[in-house]
């Protein structure tokens, strides 16, 4: 670890924690049922805010003890310097070092430091799939291997650790694993078609450690071919063998649409997963931007209310990470985007509030990455968060569009291809305006039934004493 990287007595605080971290993660290869629990606790004593030690403390109860949890344990546990990675880069130097660094920076500069970034560095990619989020994005785009690493240097200096990388296809980016072993104190997580992955790349991945594939799934193989071409499912499968064979964590990302919503949820499919290997798994629903925006790809505000019961319950009933970015805002008070928890930095240097808001005000080629977080186009987002009292309702493309239409406007942000504007205008503006007022109904009626459920489970155990 680049110890200079951190500042001041930090430097001290993380060198203690790593020595602890190596010996306790020594002693998880030699006997993961045992020792998983001594980890747990070291993790939640190194915790310097009760929030963070409550996670850890839950984390504990959930996991330990559960055998097919035991097993995604045993199989990471065959390659310690992944998992000393992961602890060291993802939660101690972002979490309990990068947190009141952050802090610290957002009352002396009264800007918003979010705790990581997604930046593509390429937009190239080898597959063409449906209604590609990133499919207007000029595919000759790219950040010249400098200046990615000039943005992830200019990212630790605020206190971010943890870089998310998409595009186009991470792994079309020749320097990617050169870029990424120039940063073995960062954490990084890559969106990936998973067709690129040989056993050439898997090798490095294992030997790096410090950076996780989430492989883009459709669902069952016919669903995930059918969208993004034939031959794509049993290709991810083989990457996903190789990682696993290799004790590499890796996650996947499915893409909720109004076809696959109640396969990719179910239980076969989920327990699929893990059986595969996939530790943890994100949950996108189809925005209609990109190439050949559809709107009949949308999930209906029904389903949507399905998904926010059902995410839950696999998050407490089966051995993986699960996370729905739309049905989670109660976890995050609201839209993490705009500069908030996280924002955009596209392979033309364009910095974007999210993934799927392509404005731009600022290019990152022309202000560093502190400059950019003064951007009005972030302060606008800002000014507005949260979108909803009600945090089932998020988002402000498909949740209040007329704030991003106000926030647009306000900014005087530009597209950042040709197309872009459609979600402000038009049929897709129409369309969303109506979709918008039909879930914020049934999010509200979600809301008040879980309030009411929770007044009378309080009543039964007042009643109990």
């Amino acid at each position: 670890m680049k110890l200079a990287a951190i500042p001041g007595s930090d430097q001290v605080k993380k060198f203690l924690a790593d020595t602890a971290l190596n010996y306790a993660i020594d002693y998880l290869a030699k006997d993961p049922d045992r020792n998983l629990p001594k980890l747990l606790s070291l993790i939640e004593k190194l915790a310097t805010e009760q929030g963070h030690k409550d996670a850890v403390n839950l984390f504990r109860k959930r996991v330990c003890g559960d055998p097919k949890v035991m097993s995604q344990v045993r199989r990471l546990a065959t390659n310690p310097k992944m998992v000393k990675k992961f602890i060291s880069n993802w939660v101690i130097a972002s979490q309990i070092i990068g947190t009141p660094r952050r802090r610290a920076l957002e009352k002396e500069t009264g800007l918003h430091i979010p705790s990581l970034l997604l930046v593509d560095p390429t937009s190239a990619c080898n597959l063409r799939c449906t209604g590609c989020w990133a499919g207007e994005y000029r595919k000759t785009d790219r950040l010249e291997p400098e200046l990615f690493s000039r943005i992830i240097d200019e990212a630790k200096d605020l206190g971010i650790y943890w870089i998310v990388l998409s595009g186009g296809e991470p792994f079309a980016y020749p320097q990617l694993l050169d870029v990424v072993a120039q940063h073995p104190d960062m954490g990084f997580m890559a969106y990936t078609n998973g067709t690129l992955i040989d056993e050439k790349t898997a090798d490095r991945l294992a030997e790096l450690g410090n950076l996780s594939p989430a492989f883009s799934l459709e669902g069952p193989r016919e669903l995930t071919d059918r969208r993004r071409g034939q031959g794509v499912f049993d290709k991810v499968m083989r990457a996903m063998a190789l990682l696993r064979e290799r004790g590499v964590l890796f996650g996947a990302s499915l893409t909720v649409t109004r076809e696959n919503a109640d396969v990719i949820f179910s239980d076969e499919f989920i327990d699929f997963l893990v059986e595969q290997g996939v530790v943890y798994c994100w949950s996108f629903h189809y925005i209609p931007i990109g190439r050949g925006p559809d709107l009949n790809m949308m999930i209906t505000p029904e389903q949507r209310a399905k998904l926010a019961e059902r995410v839950p319950y696999i998050r407490a009933t089966k051995p993986i990470l699960m996370a729905d970015f739309w049905n989670d805002g109660y976890a995050t008070e609201g839209c993490i985007a705009g500069g908030r928890m996280y924002f955009h930095i596209n392979a033309a240097g364009d910095v974007e509030p999210c993934a799927f808001v392509h404005f731009a005000v600022d290019n990152i080629r022309e202000k560093s990455l502190k400059e950019v977080l003064a951007s009005p186009l972030f302060k606008a987002y800002q000014r507005r968060q949260p979108f909803h009292e009600n945090h089932l309702a998020p988002c402000p493309i498909i949740d209040a569009p007329e704030a991003l239409r106000e926030i647009v406007k306000e900014s005087g942000a530009h597209p950042t291809h040709p197309g872009a504007e459609d979600v402000l205008t038009g049929e897709t503006a129409a369309y969303l305006d109506e979709y918008s007022k039909k879930w914020v109904h049934l999010a509200d009626e979600i809301v008040a039934a879980r309030n009411e459920a929770a007044k009378k489970q309080m009543s039964v155990a007042s009643g109990s004493r």
